[in-house]
C-alpha cells in the first residue's frame, strides 16, 4: 500500500500558475521606485553643483568690496551734461550696528523662514505650486532673502527657469559658506531701496537725512517696504504710498511676534520728516521717461555709459517757465514737445520735481475735451466732407443723449471750418453719429491713442481718457501730412570711452490718412487758431492747433503746431477736483504761445499745405472731362469744315502767328481750302457755356484756401464737390436751448 507523502498533487493535465498582482499596485511600486530613484539623482546632482559653486565663490571681504548698479551721464542733444544718474553706497554696517528693528523688519516682510531654511524655502515653493494649481494661474514663488542676495550679486532679473535655477544654487551654496548673520550683513548693505541707493545706510541719509544707525521703528519700517517695488513706495515719490506700505510691514512684524500689536499701532508716521532732495528739476521728469528704456535698447552692460538725448535744454527752460507762469494756483501742468521727427525738445511732467515725480506728461490719464474733436472731423473729411461743405448747428439727440454748445445757443447754418474754429459740439456729435463713433476711435486709434475707447455718442466731446504725449503724437502726425509719428528720446549710447553702443534710426512713418484728409485738417485746426477758440496761441506766424476743455473746467488742453515742431499742454488738478476758470482757450494756450515763441525763434516761418487735392473718386463727373478742354473746342459745319468758338480776327493777336488765341496752333484744314479770312463765330457765347457745362457764376466752384491764412484764396479754383448722402438724423425731441 502506498504511502501518503503528505504532499497536494495537483491534477493530472493542470499547470501551476502564480496569480498576478493588481495593475494599480505595479504602478504604485514602479512611481515609487523610479521617483525615488530621480530623486536621490537628482539629489547627487544638486549636491554636486552647489559643492562646486561654493568652492568658487568669493570671500567674504570680497563680497562686500563689490558694488552693484551703473553711473550713467545723460547728455542734452548739444552735448551738456543734464544729469549724472549712479548708484549711491552709504557706509558699511556691521551686522552689530544694523539696528534690531530693521532687521527684524526685513525679515518679517520678505522672508519670515530665514532663520530656518537652507537657502530656499520649500515650504513657500510648495504654497506657490499649490495656489497656482488651484486657481489655475501661473506658480508665484517669493525669493528668499539669500536668493535675492545671489540675484543682486551675480545674476540679473530676467525671468526664465534656468536664472531660477542658477539663482537656487548659488543660495545654496551661500547658505553652506556663510552664516545666517553675513548674509542678512551683505543683503542690509547692498540690497537696492530706489532712487540709486544702495544699502540702508544710503537709503536712510537720501530718505530721511541722517545715518542708518539712527533709524526709527516707523523708518524702518518703510525702508523694509520699499525692496518690493522702491519707485511705488519712494517717499520722495509718493509719502502717503511709502506710510501705507509701511504699516503693513508694521502688521507682518506684529503677526511674526517681534512687537506687539500695541508697539504696531501707536508707531506715529506724522511725525516722519521726509529729506529733501538737492539738484532735482524739471530735467528729471524727461530723464525718468526715457532712461528705461535702455533695457530694450542695450544688450546686458554694466560699465559706465553716456547717455545722448534729444531734450534742448533752452527750450526745457522755456517750456517749464512757460507752465509756471500760466498754471492756475493749486492745479498742475505738463508739456510735451516733439521735433517733426518725433524728437522730444522738452517735456515737463508737473510744476514740481521734488515735491512730485509723478509724470503727468507721458503718465497721467486725463480727458481731452474738444482737443478729442482731432479724430471726429479726420474721420468725417476722411468719409467725404471738405471744409466749405455746409452743415447746420442745431439742437440735435441721439440714443437720448443732447449735447449743448458752450453759450447755449446754436448758430443755424455754417460750414465745416466755422464749425470745426468755434468748437461747435452739436456738429461734431452730428459728423461722429454719420461717420459711426467706431470710425472715429478707429482713427483715433490710428493716430497713436492707445487708451481704453469708448464709443458711446457723448465720445466725440472728448470722455475717454487720454495721455499728453499720446495726443502730442497724433497732432505731430497731423503736422506731418498725416504719417505716423514715434516719440523718441535717446538719440545714441556710448562708453566713456567713445565706443558706440546703440544709436537711433530714423524710420519713415507710415501714411495714416490721404494728403488731401491732412490738408483738410490742417486747415480747420489753423482757423481755430486764427479766429476760433484757439486766438490766445498765435505767435505771430502760421499755427494750426485746438482746444480741450472737460466738463466743470477739470481740465485744458491746447495742441499744436509750427514751423515742424508739435506742443501739446495740458493743465488741472490732480485730484480731479474743477479749477476756476481753466479752459483750453486761455492758460493752456498762453503757456504754448509762451514757449513756442522761443521753440521756432530760430526757424524758418512755414506756411501749411491746406490745398485740398482730391482723389478722383470724389470729383464731380463734368463736361469738360468728357468732351476736353473747352479752348480747344471746335464744330464742324455743313461742309465738314472745323469751326473754331472764339477766332482772332485780321490784326488781333495770334492771327499774325497762326494761332487760335494767345499761343494757340490753327488746324491746317482752317477754312474751306485751308487759307483765307477765318469765318465768323458759329455760335456766341451764352451758347458755348451751355454746350460745353462751362458756368461763369457757378456756385459750386468755390474759392479754395490758399498757403498760411485761413481767408486767403486761391489762385485757381478746386473742382466741385459731390457731398456724401447725409444721414444725420433730425432731432428726436425738441430741445430748449438754455443760456
Amino acid at each position: 500500500m502506498a504511502k501518503n507523502s503528505g504532499r497536494s498533487r495537483a491534477p493530472r493535465g493542470a499547470s501551476a500558475q502564480i496569480e498576478p498582482k493588481p495593475l494599480w499596485r505595479r504602478l504604485v511600486r514602479g512611481v515609487l521606485v523610479w521617483g525615488f530613484a530621480l530623486t536621490l539623482l537628482g539629489a547627487v546632482f544638486l549636491g554636486t553643483a552647489v559643492f562646486f559653486t561654493m568652492r568658487e565663490l568669493p570671500d567674504y571681504d570680497a563680497l562686500k568690496s563689490s558694488q552693484n548698479g551703473q553711473m550713467i551721464v545723460v547728455r542734452a542733444r548739444d552735448g551738456r551734461e543734464l544729469v549724472s544718474l549712479g548708484p549711491s553706497y552709504g557706509k558699511w554696517l556691521p551686522y552689530a550696528q544694523i539696528p534690531q528693528i530693521m532687521r527684524d523688519a526685513l525679515v518679517s516682510v520678505e522672508d519670515r523662514r530665514f532663520r530656518e531654511h537652507p537657502g530656499v524655502d520649500p515650504i513657500g515653493l510648495a504654497r506657490a505650486v499649490y495656489v497656482s494649481f488651484t486657481t489655475g494661474g501661473r506658480a508665484r514663488a517669493t525669493s528668499t532673502i539669500t536668493q535675492q542676495l545671489a540675484r543682486n550679486i551675480f545674476l540679473n532679473n530676467s525671468r526664465s527657469f534656468t536664472r531660477k535655477m542658477r539663482e537656487g544654487v548659488l543660495a545654496l551654496a551661500l547658505e553652506a559658506k556663510f552664516s545666517k548673520d553675513q548674509i542678512l550683513e551683505l543683503y542690509l548693505n547692498k540690497v537696492y531701496f530706489g532712487g540709486g541707493a544702495y544699502g540702508i545706510d544710503a537709503a536712510s541719509r537720501k530718505f530721511f537725512g541722517h545715518p542708518g544707525t539712527d533709524l526709527s521703528t516707523a523708518e524702518a519700517a518703510i525702508i523694509a517696504g520699499l525692496v518690493k517695488a522702491p519707485s511705488n513706495y519712494s517717499p520722495t515719490a509718493d509719502v502717503e504710498a511709502a506710510k501705507g506700505r509701511g504699516r503693513v510691514v508694521l502688521g507682518l512684524m506684529a503677526r511674526e511676534g517681534v512687537i506687539s500689536a500695541s508697539e504696531a499701532d501707536s508707531v506715529d508716521f506724522a511725525s516722519i520728516k521726509i529729506a529733501k532732495e538737492k539738484g532735482q528739476n524739471s530735467v528729471r521728469y524727461f530723464t525718468d521717461w526715457a532712461l528705461p528704456q535702455l533695457d530694450m535698447l542695450l544688450p546686458e552692460n554694466n560699465e559706465p555709459i553716456e547717455v545722448w538725448t534729444t531734450l534742448d535744454t533752452g527750450m526745457q527752460d522755456a517750456a517749464t517757465k512757460a507752465i509756471d507762469a500760466s498754471v492756475p494756483k493749486g492745479a498742475q501742468g505738463a508739456l510735451v514737445s516733439l521735433d517733426r521727427d518725433g524728437a522730444v525738445l522738452a517735456m515737463v511732467g508737473g510744476t514740481d520735481y521734488v515735491n512730485s515725480n509723478y509724470n503727468r506728461a507721458t503718465s497721467a490719464l486725463r480727458q481731452p475735451g474738444s482737443a478729442w474733436k482731432l479724430f471726429v472731423y479726420l474721420a468725417a473729411l476722411e468719409a467725404g466732407y471738405t471744409p466749405e461743405d455746409r452743415v447746420v448747428d442745431e439742437p440735435v439727440t441721439i440714443d437720448g443723449w443732447s449735447p449743448k454748445n458752450d453759450g447755449r445757443n446754436f448758430a443755424g447754418e455754417i460750414d465745416v471750418r466755422t464749425a470745426f474754429a468755434y468748437s461747435k459740439n452739436t456738429i461734431a456729435a452730428q459728423l461722429g453719429n454719420e461717420v459711426g463713433f467706431g470710425t472715429v476711435a478707429s482713427m483715433a486709434r490710428r493716430f497713436g491713442i492707445t487708451t481704453p475707447i469708448n464709443t458711446k455718442p457723448a465720445m466725440v466731446l472728448g470722455t475717454s481718457e487720454v495721455r499728453v504725449i499720446d495726443m502730442t503724437r497724433a497732432f505731430a502726425a497731423v503736422s506731418a501730412g498725416g504719417t505716423s509719428i514715434e516719440p523718441y528720446g535717446i538719440v545714441k549710447v556710448t562708453t566713456t570711452s567713445g565706443e558706440l553702443l546703440y544709436e537711433h534710426k530714423s524710420v519713415r512713418g507710415q501714411v495714416l490718412v490721404p494728403h488731401h484728409v491732412a490738408a483738410g485738417i490742417t486747415d480747420l485746426l489753423q482757423t481755430a487758431v486764427a479766429t476760433g477758440t484757439g486766438r490766445a496761441a498765435q505767435i505771430g506766424r502760421p499755427v494750426a492747433g485746438k482746444t480741450g476743455t472737460t466738463s466743470s473746467n477739470k481740465d485744458g488742453w491746447f495742441l499744436g503746431f509750427s514751423s515742424g515742431i508739435t506742443t501739446g499742454v495740458w493743465m488741472g488738478r490732480d485730484d480731479a477736483r474743477p479749477v476756476g476758470g481753466l479752459s483750453g482757450g486761455h492758460a493752456p494756450a498762453r503757456a504754448f504761445a509762451s514757449y513756442m515763441r522761443y521753440a521756432v525763434a530760430k526757424r524758418p516761418v512755414e506756411m501749411f499745405d491746406t490745398e485740398l487735392k482730391l482723389p478722383e473718386w470724389q470729383l464731380e463727373p463734368d463736361d469738360e472731362q468728357l468732351q476736353g478742354n473747352p479752348e480747344d473746342y471746335f464744330y464742324v459745319d455743313e461742309n465738314g469744315n472745323l469751326v473754331r468758338p472764339e477766332g482772332p480776327q485780321d490784326g488781333e493777336p495770334g492771327a499774325e502767328d497762326g494761332g487760335i488765341g494767345p499761343g494757340g496752333p490753327v488746324p491746317p484744314d482752317y477754312g474751306p481750302q485751308g487759307n483765307g479770312p477765318p469765318p465768323p463765330a458759329a455760335a456766341n457765347e451764352d451758347f458755348l457755356d451751355r454746350a460745353t457745362g462751362r458756368s461763369r457764376e457757378d456756385p459750386g466752384l468755390r474759392p479754395g484756401q490758399g498757403l498760411g491764412s485761413p481767408v486767403a484764396p486761391r489762385a485757381s479754383p478746386v473742382p466741385r464737390i459731390t457731398p456724401l448722402p447725409r444721414v444725420i438724423p433730425p432731432p428726436r425731441a425738441t430741445a430748449t436751448p438754455t443760456r
